[in-house]
């Protein structure tokens, strides 16, 4: 019988990947790397704003997440600056003010369990969350697929088609908020990227549609996480490192496999 700590983890992992194999060929497509990266380093100033204010760390990632991707999208908009930079400020300063932030509240904080994830801590209640997020996650990118594929593809057809770009774009954001609020806790901050472009660059080699991609992305996801968890609980080794260990082997044996035939 499986402890509950242990399916808890991959009930919370298995949801997680359902969320990054959409949006991650999303990412790969468009070539937000860095933006993902950018927007996973602002998390910990939400963590560390719940952690100060005495609420949930998960609400506080979001919000803060909000709030980046509002003013990046808007200083983007004034073309101040080039996204990589503006992408570079923000995304340290943010990461700057969270681990001072934290150094001042004047509580024990295990920093690790935020950089490279806790995923074996996940509680039942938490548990809801992630499902929920899932649900909504999948339910949403499902109604704007087409409309952001076509974005993707060619912004001057999809205003041909009367696409609203704005509204779409930014609901794709905001799902992309409730992805890395949810994705701390299963990889921590510095590796929640690899969670979203490692399973869509692999999936990519061997998919030829777009929905097949996603899917295929999602079950990429979903064996790391299996596999992950089982090999930090026999070797003794960090759970969020494991993961995305076995999922750049998964992308390895695939590329490798591609390129032999």
């Amino acid at each position: 019988m499986i402890d509950s700590f242990i399916l808890n983890a991959l009930i919370a992992g298995i949801c997680v990947s359902i969320i990054a194999g959409g949006l991650g060929c999303f990412i790969v497509w468009r070539k937000m790397a860095y933006f993902g990266d950018s927007l996973s380093h602002s998390s910990l100033f939400g963590i560390a704003i719940g952690i100060v204010l005495g609420f949930n760390a998960t609400i506080g990632t979001f919000i803060t997440c909000l709030i980046f991707a509002t003013l990046l999208t808007f200083l983007q908009n004034k073309k101040i600056l080039s996204n990589d930079t503006l992408l570079g400020i923000l995304a340290h300063a943010s990461l700057s003010i969270g681990i001072i932030a934290i150094s001042l509240s004047n509580q024990y904080i295990n920093l690790d369990a935020y950089l490279f994830g806790d995923i074996l801590t996940v509680t039942k209640e938490e548990t809801l969350w992630f499902i929920s997020s899932a649900i909504f996650v999948s339910c949403m990118l499902f109604l704007i697929w087409e409309k952001l594929v076509l974005i993707t593809i060619n912004e001057n057809i999809a205003i041909a088609e009367k696409i609203n770009i704005k509204l779409i774009q930014s609901l794709f954001l905001v799902l992309l908020v409730i992805f890395v609020a949810t994705c701390v806790r299963i990889v921590g901050i510095l590796l929640i990227t690899s969670m979203l472009i490692i399973p869509a660059a692999a999936a990519r080699q061997i998919s030829r549609s777009p929905g097949k991609m996603a899917i295929v992305s999602g079950l990429l996801g979903i064996i790391s996480i299996l596999v992950g968890v089982y090999l930090s609980i026999i070797a003794d080794i960090p759970t969020g490192p494991s993961i995305i260990f076995v999922l750049t082997a998964i992308f390895t044996l695939i590329l490798l496999s591609i390129r032999r035939y």
